[in-house]
């Protein structure tokens, strides 16, 4: 049924001996049948990891619309072929690969966030175990890598360049789009094996591993309309009762967005959101003063459903006002920035990307006690997260070490 590609092998001691171009036709399976997929599934179950990636658009729908998946994997028992399929979900119900996602396989990925959104909606599920290479990388001094750039330093080998302004969703996709797709997941098993060799030697694996549970459980789009609001830009200078209203009507568009399948703001733009929630319009006349309205939201069914949604918001309790480091002690501010220059520093001395080690909100979560604060509890707590206690309690202070990096000592 499927072509294998040649792949490079998973076991340590054969990777010196790795190509430093990649191949230049990369062989691959088809699978536009349900059956066909059914059989590569059952074949699936029995692998203890597959690389994945996914092809989709959604600039103009809410949900994001799946074109192609990619799957590749070593047969069970062998490094000699790798097997590489790419999977039409136009032909197909993709809601099978959930046999797979359930079981204790390995999905390696890259960059998994937005791929999540998409299984989520047009699987139904996502993969129980998940290693995303592009986090693993930040741990080992990649940054936020690319796969381009985690290809040329794990592999060298540099995948040839494809039109990123592709439409997967249009049939027949070119042999250079397939190849360009099949490129995706060809290597990603052997640097997965690379990295993780990397992670066990730095005493980082379990840091990884953990990053990446934390990215597979986040929630994906449309799983909690009721706090659309908070995606506000503006937000924060709502009153109370505004806050109400935002809130009512936010959650309204999302699943108004969701039910007709197209971008929010298509359906109401956040200006006007925040404009009816700061007006609380009862009326069409006053419907049509706030700002950001304007005809099409003005008149018919749609004019109803907003005055219905700004009236529920009227009667409903008012949210929190989203937290910001404005809310944190006023004693402790000037801490913030400081503690984001250590920070900086140890991200640097550990070779860890920032971002992953501790964001400026992740910081003020640690100062305000926040039951959810990231660096009170795992790694980034044993890295962080007494280190930040010490300085705020006087216990430890911030100098320059002969060589100008910026060290905690104690007081």
């Amino acid at each position: 049924m499927r072509g294998a590609a040649q792949g490079l092998t998973s076991q340590p001691d054969r990777m010196a001996s790795m190509p430093e171009e990649p191949s230049p036709h990369i062989d691959f399976g088809w699978i536009d049948s349900q059956d066909g997929l059914v059989e590569l599934v059952d074949e699936l179950l029995e692998i203890p990891r597959y690389a994945l990636d996914t092809e989709f658009h959604r600039e103009r729908t809410y949900y994001p619309k799946l074109a192609l998946i990619q799957i590749a994997w070593w047969p069970e028992g062998t490094y000699e072929k790798q097997e590489l399929v790419l999977i039409d979900p136009l032909e197909l119900d993709v809601s099978d690969l959930g046999r797979l996602f359930d079981t204790e396989s390995l999905c390696v990925i890259h960059a998994a966030q937005q791929d999540l959104d998409v299984l989520t909606h047009a699987v139904g599920s996502i993969p129980k175990r998940m290693f995303d290479t592009q986090i693993a990388g930040g741990f080992v001094g990649y940054g936020t890598p690319s796969l381009v750039s985690l290809l040329q330093g794990e592999i060298g080998i540099t995948p040839a360049k494809g039109d990123r302004l592709t439409d997967w969703l249009r049939r027949p996709l070119t042999d250079n789009q397939r190849q360009y797709a099949a490129a995706d997941v060809e290597y990603l098993l052997d640097v997965h094996d690379r990295l993780v060799v990397k992670l066990a030697q730095q005493g980082r694996l379990e840091w990884a591993e953990d990053a990446c549970e934390e990215l597979r459980i986040r929630p994906t789009s449309g799983s909690n309309p009721h706090d659309a609001w908070l995606r506000l830009k503006d937000a924060r200078s709502l009153r109370p009762g505004g806050r109400a209203i935002a809130q009512s009507l936010a959650a309204w568009r999302e699943e108004r967005a969701m039910r007709v399948d197209i971008p929010v703001r298509q359906v109401l733009p956040d200006l006007a959101v925040l404009g009816l929630s700061q007006r609380g319009p009862s009326t069409l006349k006053e419907l049509r003063q706030a700002r950001g309205v304007d005809d099409r939201h003005a008149k018919g069914g749609i004019a109803d459903e907003i005055l219905a949604a700004v009236e529920r918001g009227k009667d409903m309790p008012p949210p929190e006002s989203p937290k910001t480091s404005d809310d944190l002690d006023r004693n402790l501010r000037p801490a913030v920035t400081l503690i984001s220059a250590w920070v900086s520093q140890i991200a640097r001395d550990e070779k860890i990307d920032t971002t992953m080690l501790a964001t400026r909100a992740d910081i003020v979560g640690l100062l305000r006690d926040d039951a959810d604060a990231r660096l009170a509890s795992g790694w980034r707590a044993a890295l962080l997260g007494q280190g930040i206690r010490d300085l705020v309690s006087g216990k430890a202070g911030l100098t320059f070490d002969p060589q100008g990096r910026l060290t905690l000592v104690p007081v």
